[in-house]
């Protein structure tokens, strides 16, 4: 290849990789932001139906204190919380001995044995077993939600098709960058799976805060797809049976559901690591959408770097470089007031450029395999 061609082809592929960027932001993720500047209340009946609340725990005792009671005194008239102690190993069971001394409608189920390397998925499938009601809200020990609402705003959307409502779980606001950092993937997650549900592809939610009926579970075999995959009880599940017809994106202010964030850079790694590596179980065009989002992100950032640095077309570089920060910033400030957390719409243009390392950093270690397991 002439060398007077490389600067060309890289300035094309920097112009295309922008492009494309600009195309999922003003189409996909506007979405999200049209959709966050309504109430998200929809008019529906103010029937209450009755509700199980599943949680899994493995050596969550401290947590399990903490945020149970938040969970267990939630407004709402008929409804069950099981708890799931996946062989625990700490004080787990005393704590919810005496938190079941205070409140009748909690259950517990106690996982003694079970497949090595299994997971997260065989004590789930127990506690959705056990669950005496149709209607299933799933949320994890860290998690406290933010109102005595929850329960009843988040059950009120599965009504007719709707089937599924996916929640938002967001960490707590903390100092230093690395929990601003874990706020923002948090943000851009749901970015994707929110915008990506409206535009009728929803492909995955989290299972901090899940709802789905237990009908759904049983007509899709539950976990029986991809029983074989260590994680994946959330994504993977919703994958396989959301449709854009029985999905609903909930981000009504009082369904929030906050966790505590991992206070290292260590500990984020291997949460991160074990939470990316269902991804290339998605659906094939859920994949397809993901990538593009990902590799245009990566090479607009990249090829815009070996322009400056081959002093090529650095004018026109600059303008779709301050165009497109400019377009996520109108974009990313409602979606952000709505969920909270303003602060981080300053922090946009820099946490932007800094998540083309997220890929990098992720993506060598899905190649270097060996997850780490909730066992």
């Amino acid at each position: 290849m002439p060398a007077e061609l490389f600067p060309q082809l890289v300035f094309i592929g920097f112009v295309s990789a922008t492009a494309v960027q600009l195309f999922i932001w003003l189409y996909y993720f506007r979405q999200l932001a049209v959709f966050a500047k309504k109430e998200n209340t929809p008019a529906t009946d103010n029937l209450q139906d009755p509700v199980s609340i599943i949680i899994c725990a493995r050596n969550e005792a401290e947590n399990l204190k903490k945020n149970l009671p938040r969970i267990l005194n939630q407004n709402y008239r008929s409804f069950e919380v099981i708890v799931v102690d996946d062989k625990s190993e700490d004080q787990t069971r005393n704590i919810l001995n005496n938190i079941n001394i205070s409140f009748s409608n909690l259950r517990v189920l106690s996982i003694v044995d079970k497949p090595a390397g299994s997971g997260k998925k065989p004590a789930l499938a127990q506690g959705i077993k056990a669950a005496k009601h149709d209607l299933l809200l799933f949320t994890d020990a860290d998690c406290c939600p933010v109102s005595e609402e929850w329960l009843s705003e988040m059950q009120r959307y599965i009504r007719g098709p709707i089937e599924i409502g996916l929640g938002y779980g967001p960490y707590e606001k903390r100092p230093g960058f690395l929990n601003t950092f874990i706020r923002y993937e948090t943000f851009v997650t749901i970015l994707q799976y929110g915008s990506f549900a409206l535009a009728g592809h929803p492909y995955m939610g989290v299972g901090r805060n899940l709802i789905y009926k237990k009908e759904l579970f049983d007509r899709a075999n539950g976990f029986s797809s991809h029983d074989h995959i260590m994680s994946g009880d959330d994504d993977l599940f919703i994958n396989q049976v959301a449709t854009a017809v029985n999905t609903a994106l909930i981000l009504n202010k009082n369904t929030h559901v906050y966790s505590a964030p991992v206070d290292s850079w260590s500990a984020y790694y291997r949460q991160k690591t074990r939470h990316v590596s269902t991804g290339k179980h998605y659906k094939n065009r859920h994949k397809l959408l993901l990538g593009l989002v990902s590799s245009s992100h990566f090479f607009h950032y990249i090829l815009g770097i070996i322009l400056y640095i081959l002093n090529f077309g650095i004018m026109f570089a600059t303008i779709l470089i301050v165009i497109r920060i400019l377009v996520i910033m109108l974009i990313c400030k409602p979606i952000l007031r709505k969920l909270q957390d303003r602060h981080l719409t300053l922090w946009t243009p820099v946490l932007d450029a800094v998540y083309v390392l997220f890929y990098v950093i992720f993506s060598i270690s899905l190649i270097k395999g060996k997850i780490k397991q909730w066992t």
